[in-house]
């Protein structure tokens, strides 16, 4: 499969938590996409707008393109207070407009107790507000499967995406394992809905691992990946304990890395990606 057909993107707060570091790492692997979410330590939804501003002059100044917010929004729980999240949003979202960021990741709420029915209407209601004012903003919502939250494995996924009309999907195959979740089960069940895909990969005792080395049948399913008009992958490796890593993840639902030592979050980004393309270049 030529790689002209496969769009490479990069969480690169995994290579380095400077945003200079972070483009020095996207340039030398030939990638010009970033699914911008740590900056020089930041959370992407606590940057300002002038922040942003600067952001997007030097992504600009070096040619990179912010293709997704990598938001923590939708990483609460479901009896959180929903106001304060949606005023994070919305300030996340203007950030996003100013970085021309095409899309953004959501999530569908901690405390569901691992997708019980008494929650489904609630998470409906409140992902169904998050695709209307992401449509104010021109910015695609894409729900990520993750462990812990109610649309954690695949049917939990597909009543949500049948539920709320204009909410596509993320693909994440490491999540889907570590949840049980066998991922070509996964795939045929939501690829009408997805809109790009993450790369990480684990293995059967739920490490992460290089893409290609677990048991996430990536090679398998990017043949359809393309051929059902898809065509940006991002790389969230999660090889190292980068910056910001514990703050992604709720207690007890932590993802296990750090099984093969890297010397560096650097190296371990490159080995990611240099996987990544060899899968590519035998498809």
């Amino acid at each position: 499969m030529s790689t002209e057909k496969i769009i490479l993107c990069g969480f690169a707060d995994e290579a380095d938590p400077k945003l200079d570091g972070q483009i020095e790492a996207l340039h030398d692997n030939g990638i010009s996409l970033l699914e911008i979410r740590g900056v020089d330590g930041k959370s992407i939804a606590a940057l300002t707008v002038e922040e942003a501003k600067q952001v997007k002059a030097k992504l600009d100044a070096n040619n990179i393109s912010v293709w997704s917010l990598g938001s923590p929004i939708g990483k609460i729980n479901i009896n959180d207070d929903f106001d304060k999240e949606i005023e994070r949003y919305r300030n996340m979202l203007e950030v996003g407009k100013i970085l021309g960021a095409k899309c953004v990741r959501l999530f569908s709420f901690y405390g569901t107790e691992g997708g019980k029915p008494e929650y489904f209407e609630k998470v409906c209601e409140r992902m169904k507000k998050y695709v209307e004012i992401a449509n104010e903003y021109g910015i695609v919502p894409c729900h990520e499967n993750e462990k812990g939250i109610y649309g954690e494995d695949a049917p939990h996924c597909l009543e949500i995406h049948k539920a709320v009309p204009g909410l596509k999907a993320v693909f994440d195959p490491a999540n889907f394992v570590q949840c049980g979740q066998d991922t070509l089960e996964a795939w045929e069940l939501l690829k009408d809905y997805v809109y790009y895909g993450h790369i990480k990969d684990a293995d059967k005792e739920g490490s992460v691992v290089p893409p290609g080395q677990g048991i996430g049948h990536i090679p398998e399913y990017l043949p359809d990946f393309v051929a059902c008009g898809c065509k940006v992958l991002t790389l969230e490796p999660h090889l190292t304990e980068f910056v910001g890593l514990a703050g992604l993840e709720e207690e007890g639902a932590k993802s296990n890395v750090g099984k093969i030592h890297f010397n560096s979050h650097r190296e371990a980004f490159d080995y990611a990606v240099n996987s990544l393309k060899a899968i590519i270049d035998t498809i």
